[in-house]
């Protein structure tokens, strides 16, 4: 909870800060990447910091959370600190990290807004700053602890024990501990950070979700190639694509993430597109191995047949459930699949049970169409769940 005096000055400098907020990141994190070099290297996303989204997603949870703060004073955004707190643990964040982004974050408040930063103003910020750090701490610790380790310490060496290549541009890994003892058990949805070190020495760090049932003793991920290995949002992919084979080891986190299926009867919708779909199969091998009977629609989107990884597999995982249906759309078609509808995805046409939840992942503007189709149609937002790959960009208009 914001305090009494902390409130009003918030509230009247807000509009302030997230006017700046881009231009404060942004002199932020060239500050902190100048005095600690090792962090761009070893910890943050290249990629993200190139194209400047890591930027933005800092700007949207700020004034997200601070916001909220102003909004709902006595209830904190779990639903936002949660998907932080998931997304930290997996890159191994300590509690330590968090003192100095404080020393740089309004070092460069200070240095955009000038004047306007009066001492009231830095201390009302301050407050919301480390209400927001403690509370992601917080969360990180439980986190922590849940997978056994201790306080950043996540990585373990996983052997990889077969590689297929699903697609042009997609290559599924299945791994296994090098020491032969069964993978830990998930939530169907979760995923991991897989740490490779580059031809330049930096150790880079990328998300990739578990495409395999829960309680099984090996893991899969499904890797698609992005951009190229010359540029930053490619780099890992690539370097996974071009290099990593059956017997060579890998550095993985252990799983985490909040967009996981919760438990019930109730009936399904499952979206998604292009890699988005490697969450969704683990989801549906989960309910084909427990045996379930819940309605469930499957809605799949992507360029071609060809491009679509795990085509099959999606279809044998649609047929071995007893109340499922699969709709595809593809922007190309080819043929192969007579019964997909070409273009993008549309819902209108697609029959929703009342009482439906929903779980959507793929490109943004993917998401938004597909939520936007599902609030008109009179689905409550909190029944719609989403996974963003990358910086969630969201945050603030969710």
């Amino acid at each position: 909870m914001l305090s009494e005096q902390s409130t009003p000055v918030v509230r009247e400098t807000l509009p302030v800060v997230r006017a700046a907020i881009g231009e404060i990141a942004e002199v932020f994190y060239g500050r902190m990447f100048d005095a600690h070099p090792e962090l761009l290297a070893d910890l943050f996303n290249r990629g993200n910091q190139a194209n400047g989204e890591q930027r933005k997603a800092l700007a949207g949870s700020i004034a997200a959370f601070a916001e909220q703060l102003l909004a709902h004073p006595d209830v904190r955004p779990d639903t936002m600190l949660a998907r932080i707190a998931h997304k930290h643990a997996s890159l191994g964040i300590t509690s330590d990290q968090y003192k100095i982004v404080h020393k740089y974050l309004f070092a460069a408040m200070g240095e955009v807004l000038g004047d306007a930063v009066t001492t009231e103003v830095a201390e009302a910020w301050d407050e919301v700053y480390w209400l927001m750090a403690n509370a992601l701490i917080a969360l990180e610790t439980r986190l922590y602890a849940q997978t056994g380790a201790a306080e950043g310490e996540t990585w373990q060496q996983m052997t990889i024990a077969e590689r297929h290549q699903e697609s042009p541009d997609v290559v599924s890994f299945t791994l296994r501990h090098t020491d032969g003892r069964p993978c830990a058990s998930f939530r169907a949805g979760q995923y991991v950070s897989v740490q490779v070190e580059l031809p330049d020495g930096a150790h880079q760090i990328r998300q990739y979700s578990l495409s395999c049932a829960p309680g099984r003793p090996e893991w899969r991920i499904s890797v698609k190639r992005a951009g190229g290995a010359a540029l930053p949002d490619g780099e890992v992919s690539s370097w996974l694509h071009h290099n990593a084979r059956v017997g060579d080891t890998l550095t993985v986190s252990a799983p985490f993430g909040d967009l996981t299926l919760r438990p019930g009867d109730g009936p399904l919708l499952l979206a998604s597109a292009g890699i988005g779909t490697t969450p969704v199969l683990s989801m549906l091998n989960h309910l084909a191995a427990t045996g379930s009977p819940r309605p469930v629609t499957v809605v799949h989107a992507d360029r071609t047949p060809d491009d679509h990884a795990h085509r099959e597999e999606l279809r044998q995982l649609v047929r071995a459930l007893p109340d499922a249906r699969l709709h595809l759309w593809y922007e190309e078609p080819d043929g192969q699949e007579p019964e997909a509808a070409a273009g993008l995805a549309d819902l209108a046409a697609v029959e929703l049970p009342e009482s439906v939840t929903a779980y959507l992942c793929g490109p943004l503007p993917f998401m938004r169409s597909v939520r936007g189709d599902l609030l008109r149609r009179g689905v409550p937002a909190q029944d719609i769940h989403y996974e963003v790959f990358g910086p969630d960009l969201w945050l603030a208009a969710s």
